[in-house]
């Protein structure tokens, strides 16, 4: 019964520290979380065992949504699911982008989830850029196999920057972050369309606090596995 009611609790907590967060699944490619989105290529919708996903092929496949998820958040936690499939060597696969009101144009503030393939195997890069700071976090000695599912994650906590894979911690520095105005996004490629990405994207979430790994997405028991 104590057992019970511990898990209850813990449950109420999680869902009390994630009532903000905002979740895009992909499984259209005109709508990503309620929000208008255009594809560019042929991404496809494909089947996992968890449900849709969309695939890109890492030459011409795109999705760009028209929102900036993080904008004018303090602290954040911005979390993805998606699964590598080889490639090039240099792959910014998820860009969150902030554009200037009155022109229009991208200002070079921006959120990048990026990988490195090596060999068969890839590392994490985790970047933002904006007024006063130009931080990524690469440890290229930390290397996971191609084909499976990942959790990866990103936070800032108000002082430190931290990046995370499968809820393990990559590393972590200080940074004087400033809020990121309104903008727009991509995925499968960078906002100014380099850098394609092969493979898939299951799900993403953006979080308005720096959570701790144990609350992080869970990988769905469909995706625990290499396809």
């Amino acid at each position: 019964m104590r057992i019970a009611f511990a898990v209850a609790g813990l449950l109420a907590l999680s869902a009390a520290a994630h009532a903000d967060s905002s979740v895009w699944m992909f499984d259209h490619l005109d709508r990503v979380g309620g929000v208008a989105a255009h594809a560019e290529g042929a991404p496809k919708i494909i089947s996992t065992g968890a449900g849709p996903a969309i695939q890109f092929d890492g030459v011409k496949d795109a999705l760009f949504i028209d929102k900036h998820p993080l904008a004018g958040l303090k602290t954040f936690t911005f979390e993805a699911i998606f699964r590598p499939d080889g490639g090039v060597f240099e792959q910014r696969w998820f860009h969150l982008a902030e554009t200037d009101a009155k022109t229009g144009l991208d200002t070079g503030t921006r959120f990048l989830f990026e990988i490195r393939v090596v060999e068969g195997r890839w590392y994490l890069d985790a970047f933002t850029a904006g007024e006063g700071y130009n931080t990524k976090i690469i440890i290229t000695d930390k290397t996971f196999p191609i084909g499976p599912w990942y959790r990866v994650a990103m936070s800032y906590d108000g002082t430190t920057f931290r990046s995370y894979v499968n809820g393990v911690l990559q590393g972590e520095v200080p940074l004087a972050y400033k809020p990121q105005g309104e903008g727009h996004s991509s995925v499968g490629t960078r906002i100014n369309r380099v850098n394609y990405f092969k493979g898939a994207v299951y799900e993403a979430r953006f979080t308005p606090s720096a959570l701790k790994p144990e609350e992080f997405l869970p990988l769905p028991a469909g995706l625990a596995t290499a396809p």
